[in-house]
């Protein structure tokens, strides 16, 4: 498979619209209007979201702190955290009414007296996909991966859990199942599956790594470029070679190890996206032996840990290796071509190497909420800890202060006032966009945050009824009301009249979590202060049809006001028959 196909078949499904409010019509006006059309979601940078995960001295997470406890520098300067929350991931989806307790459906009757009731459709709100690094990694190390994953599948997967299998170089790809066997099957065809040549340590001849070509090329490293020099001499059986073919190789490598690095940070911003899609806890565990980003503040570690937290993914890593060693140290390995006289410089550079790649496992992880599993032989211990979230999450955001659009890194620093022994992981820092964001951008992120999730938000009154008929052949017509109180939104009064945006979403999911449909309406009020006072008693009901197969589903409903910008949501599960 390509890498494209890869690419596309990763993406988002085809979601909601979110419309920007309607403006006002020259009189006279409607004084209310439902507009609907599709949707296109965009992120912008204007509240900086952190997760951050404190741990005590037995690594376990803590959770009694308060947004007075942390301290938060933006470039050096004080921010003023504006949002904090305690979160639980690992606690159960938030679906207040199950389907026993809807209302009836139609042609059903109530069990007879004796009969066993009708269990509830299990549904999954803990979706764990699996990211092997199949590009870095050596068969030995895969191996070992994959049975340990392949244990913990079998051995603590849940009904409500889901699993799906997803490699670097994009050949293997299981999307989200809690079928066993499928993933089982699915591991069992990892491979390495390097997408570039001439890289790898002990191959070709020159040997030039990644890590040495940067050095070499990037960095004009003398002792690099000599090192490379002796085991090209030796491994040719020719004394006469030059520097500069040295460096020829070496560009290459460079070149080959830059588009490996790209590839690992794109399939890893798209398994983000994927998992952004599923409703419930996310967590993303990445099997790898680490990888070499040149610089740790660059866009595509960045670039990934933005998308992550702002879809609320958990990225854990986990080094496939185990407790790593430097291969100069395996009696059964020969010396690097050039002997004693460049075996020291070699081992030097393999555990700078290997510094470098771990920073990017750290960062991925720390950054995100989720922890990094290395120096430990015990995978499968490993992936049991890593596919299951921290027991507490705290997230912080702050809107920074006279932030420019001038898209400059800015390193973030998060402490605690009092320490006493704890540890803090979150990101290392953000971007600045490149341009200033309109208010609408807000409202889709706004929007698409809340659909893909299970939180439930009760800013606004909001109840939900659904009700379905079916048809010969498997068909039916789902109904979803959902009934709005309007009492405690934020009017704008303009020209007499009371004026606010109503976003009303309903999403189908399927028990797997995967979107099924979506319907959206835009309501846009210009209300005469005696046609409010009307609304106000009765709310607004809005309704939308979906035609639907039968088999369960859960239904989610978002709510957005545009002028106060409060929220709510609501979930409900139905099972058509």
């Amino acid at each position: 498979m390509k890498y494209r196909t890869l690419c596309s078949r990763l993406l988002l499904p085809a979601a909601l619209a979110v419309t920007a409010p309607a403006v006002p019509q020259s009189q006279p006006q409607a004084e209310m209007e439902t507009k609907e059309a599709p949707a296109k979601f965009t992120s912008r940078v204007n509240l900086v979201p952190l997760t951050v995960v404190v741990r005590g001295r037995d690594s376990h997470a803590v959770g009694n702190l308060t947004k007075e406890d942390f301290r938060l520098l933006d470039n050096g300067k004080p921010q003023v955290i504006s949002r904090f929350s305690v979160e639980k991931p690992g606690a159960p989806a938030a679906i207040e009414k199950e389907a026993a307790s809807l209302e009836p459906q139609p042609d059903t009757k109530p069990p007879e007296a004796g009969s066993a009731a009708t269990a509830a459709p299990v549904i999954a709100d803990h979706f764990v996909a699996y990211l092997f690094d199949d590009v870095f990694a050596k068969f030995e190390d895969l191996a070992r991966a994959r049975d340990a994953a392949g244990h913990v599948i079998a051995a603590s997967m849940q009904p409500a859990d889901r699993a799906a299998i997803y490699t670097t170089s994009g050949q293997i790809v299981q999307e989200f199942t809690n079928d066993k066997e499928k993933l089982q099957a699915t591991l069992a065809r990892l491979r390495p599956a390097p997408v570039a040549g001439g890289i790898g340590h002990g191959i070709d001849c020159p040997d030039i790594s990644y890590f040495m070509a940067d050095r070499i090329v990037n960095m004009n490293d003398p002792q690099a470029i000599q090192v490379a020099l002796i085991n090209y001499q030796a491994c040719s059986g020719n004394p006469h070679v030059t520097a500069s073919e040295v460096i020829g190789f070496a560009e290459r490598a460079l070149h080959d190890g830059e588009h490996q690095t790209q590839l690992a940070a794109t399939v890893l911003v798209q398994v983000v996206r994927r998992l952004a899609a599923m409703p419930g806890q996310r967590n993303l565990v990445l099997a790898s032996p680490g990888f070499l980003v040149p610089f740790a503040d660059q866009a595509e570690v960045t670039n990934v840990i933005d998308r992550a937290i702002r879809a609320n993914v958990i990225i854990s890593t986990l080094d496939v290796r185990g407790l790593w060693t430097s291969p100069m140290f395996d009696a059964s390995l020969g010396a690097p071509a050039g002997g004693p006289q460049v075996l020291n410089a070699v081992s030097q550079y393999m555990e700078m190497e290997q510094l470098a790649g771990d920073l990017v496992l750290e960062d991925l992880a720390h950054a995100t909420g989720g922890d990094w599993f290395h120096a430990n032989n015990d995978l499968r211990e490993g992936f049991r800890r890593l596919a299951a979230a921290p027991e507490f999450i705290y997230v912080l955001a702050f809107t920074p202060e006279n932030l420019k659009s001038d898209g400059k890194f800015h390193k973030l620093q998060v402490t605690l006032r009092e320490p006493k022994g704890l540890t803090v992981q979150t990101r290392k820092g953000y971007y600045a966009p490149r341009h200033d964001a309109e208010a609408v951008d807000q409202e889709k992120q706004d929007i698409e945050d809340a659909v893909f999730s299970r939180e439930v938000i009760k800013d606004i009154p909001l109840a939900v009824r659904t009700r379905f008929f079916t048809s010969d052949g498997g068909n039916a017509n789902l109904s979803v009301v959902a009934q709005v109180d309007i009492r405690g939104l934020h009017y704008k009064k303009v020209e007499g009249r009371n004026g606010d945006t109503l976003t009303v979403v309903s999403v189908l999911f399927d028990p797997n979590g995967n979107y099924v449909a979506g319907d959206q309406k835009v309501f846009t009020f210009r209300l005469k202060d005696e046609t409010l006072a009307k609304r106000l008693e009765s709310g607004i009901n809005v309704k939308s049809s979906f035609d639907v197969k039968t088999g369960s589903y859960v239904v989610r409903v978002v709510v957005r006001d545009g002028e106060g910008q409060m929220m709510a949501s609501e979930n409900t599960a139905v099972d058509v028959q």
